[in-house]
């Protein structure tokens, strides 16, 4: 059985139909939540713009928070400083041996 659910998110004064898992409701209600209070905030300081323009700076602002996140959690230059590592343990093992 199917455990979809059938939603309508409001993203910047726009209803969306979708069918998602239930268990990501919340995480969407979260999301078009985050994005209504950035389209918000840019219409209080920028009063001559089209909410299109909202919408594009919000997506920036996300993406490029995403971005910072995955180079933050980019482990391979570790993953390269312990196999240097390992290499040496084990050069220093052998000439011991």
């Amino acid at each position: 059985m199917e455990d979809k659910l059938s939603i309508r998110v409001n993203v910047a004064d726009r209803y969306y139909p979708l069918k998602i898992e239930r268990s990501d409701e919340e995480k969407i209600r979260k999301a078009a939540k985050m994005i209504n209070e950035r389209v918000t905030q840019y219409q209080q300081r920028y009063a001559d713009k089209d909410v299109q323009d909202f919408m594009a700076m919000a997506a920036l602002q996300f993406v490029i928070k995403m971005l910072d996140t995955e180079y933050k959690l980019d482990d391979s230059p570790l993953l390269g400083d312990l196999e240097k590592l390992d290499r040496e343990i084990d050069d220093y093992l052998s000439k011991v041996e």
